[in-house]
């Protein structure tokens, strides 16, 4: 029965990121079969902190975030948790120990959007090591499978991949963070809203966020590089094609890659 309950835990995790994210899903589903539950239960995980601080405004964010916070912890220490999703990513915690402090530092960040706010630039560095670096670095550890020199020599690059996925979102989601959740992540930007200069800046930094990131995805094994190469295709069509969109056009508009051209990727890899 213990084996029929995992069977469970991480066909929740998988379906979780099926319904929320076609693209990872997509990129996931182009990693060796063995690394996929793992991933699909790293993305359940972030998936339902995300939730709480970004959707359920109806109840009281900072208690069920306490609440969640407190079940992971004890899900990974006891190796075991009656949430198909924590059970299911404890025990990729345990199984390729993964460092706590990546945990904490996601935390972090999560703690970081239940306050409105409008980031400087160390508050939003530190938000997107704990929101996005961290989980490249979960998944770079589950990659590696234990080789601790190769996570040290390649941990720069996926930093910088999850760097450049975090911002391009920010960009993508500009309207609906400032507007519904009252967020405004880049530090520069003023009240009155992103303009053509500081859209070119950011794509600039972020551009170089993922020549740097192309360089460790050369080097990870074949096991997984094809799919962490689908996921950093996709990202960088969508920096592209919001590059092409006027400024002001992005507060209002959520710029997506079409389905063709994903599928066209999918194929390119």
């Amino acid at each position: 029965m213990e084996n029929l309950y995992q069977t469970l835990a991480y066909t929740c995790s998988k379906q979780v990121t099926q319904l929320y994210s076609t693209s990872f899903y997509s990129a996931v589903g182009v990693l060796d079969k063995s690394l996929q539950p793992s991933i699909h239960a790293i993305y359940g995980f972030v998936r339902l902190a995300d939730e709480i601080v970004d959707s359920f405004h109806q109840i009281d964010k900072q208690k069920q975030l306490a609440r969640f916070t407190a079940d992971t912890y004890q899900a990974i220490e006891e190796k075991i948790s009656l949430n198909p999703i924590l059970h299911s990513f404890q025990e990729v915690m345990n199984r390729y120990n993964i460092d706590l402090e990546l945990v904490r530092g996601f935390f972090h960040s999560m703690a970081m959007d239940l306050d409105k706010q409008n980031y400087d630039r160390q508050s939003y560095e530190t938000y997107i090591y704990g929101s996005a670096e961290v989980v490249g670095l979960m998944c770079l550890q589950v990659f590696l499978n234990g080789d601790q020199a190769a996570y040290e020599r390649l941990k720069p690059f996926a930093m910088a991949l999850g760097s450049a996925f975090q911002k391009v979102n920010f960009l993508r989601d500009l309207g609906a963070d400032q507007d519904v959740l009252g967020r405004i992540y880049f530090p520069e930007m003023p009240a009155s809203g992103i303009n053509e200069a500081l859209k070119m800046q950011y794509i600039a930094e972020i551009q170089g966020e993922f020549n740097k990131a192309k360089q460790g995805i050369d080097q990870l094994p074949k096991t997984c590089q094809k799919g962490v190469l689908l996921a950093y295709y996709y990202y960088l069509a969508l920096l592209r094609k919001i590059a092409k969109t006027p400024a002001e056009k992005l507060k209002t508009q959520r710029i997506s890659v079409p389905n063709w051209k994903k599928a066209l990727l999918y194929f390119c890899v």
